[in-house]
């Protein structure tokens, strides 16, 4: 598989207004149609394929799930200058998280969100920062992209408007694995429905999640996350304080060779 694309830029100049702006801090989220270049939506889906595969996920295995507990198949490794490196690396994606953010957008923790058809579990109502504390959490966003079209069936997004007021207590979900879950009303969550290469953008504070795939085909998203220079992260053994852009981990560089030693 070539890992160019040549049909153009990934994501294209995408100017945001003065109203979608007020609409992200206002509702804590902002659908971005349109954001991925269509030419370039498969190539994505088969970059996001190969990584999974290259770290241990067959693709076959996602065909089905084999437990609702196996919610989402994520991983941050990508090859340079691939599709995906012009996804989360290149300029117009930048510019959209920088002017929702109110400054210089860093790249942090970019991940495959794939899951799994047939079955692959719900992942209940979280904030990201209910995952690794930042401060200011607005601050940091997350643009997540479809990589083909999203519906309640195939377990879309679901986000809670307004949600972004604060950090919530959250405990380890009911399923009883590590994940997250925070205690809001689900009915109060607003399906993300998206059609292929469409994106939302959502605050670190707003309260998300999705439902199970019951599809037979895989659900393939892609999850951008961004930060200002000036946020900080929470060491939760030792409860101290850094800056992001002092942490090896908000770098993930694109790699040369797609592997767990690449």
């Amino acid at each position: 598989m070539s890992n160019d694309h040549t049909a153009g830029p990934v994501v294209g100049p995408y100017e945001l207004t003065d109203s979608e702006v007020r609409f992200y801090h206002e509702y804590g989220y902002l659908p971005l149609p349109g954001f991925v270049d269509a030419a370039a939506v498969e190539t994505l889906r088969e970059e996001v394929f190969a990584a999974l595969e290259a770290n241990g996920v067959p693709r076959d295995s996602l065909n089905k799930a084999t437990t609702t507990a196996d919610k989402l198949q994520q991983c941050p490794q990508y090859l340079e200058g691939s599709a995906l490196d012009q996804l989360i690396n290149g300029e117009h994606s930048l510019a959209v998280a920088s002017r929702l953010i109110g400054g210089q957008a860093i790249r942090y923790l970019p991940f495959t969100a794939v899951k799994a058809a047939g079955g692959g579990g719900a992942f209940h109502l979280h904030q990201d920062n209910n995952y690794t504390r930042h401060d200011p959490a607005l601050g940091s966003m997350n643009i997540w992209v479809a990589l083909g079209d999203m519906t309640p069936q195939n377990g879309c997004l679901q986000i809670v408007p307004g949600s972004h007021a604060g950090q919530l207590d959250s405990r380890n979900s009911d399923d009883g694995d590590a994940h997250q879950q925070v205690d809001v009303d689900p009915i109060t969550a607003v399906p993300i429905r998206m059609r292929a290469g469409d994106a939302v953008a959502f605050t670190r504070w707003t309260v998300h999640g999705s439902g199970p795939n019951t599809s037979d085909e895989p659900r393939v998203g892609y999850a951008l996350q961004y930060h200002r220079d000036d946020v900080r992260w929470q060491d939760p053994e030792t409860g101290q304080w850094q800056l992001l852009v002092d942490v090896p981990r908000s770098a993930t560089p694109p790699v040369t060779v797609l592997g767990p030693t690449g």
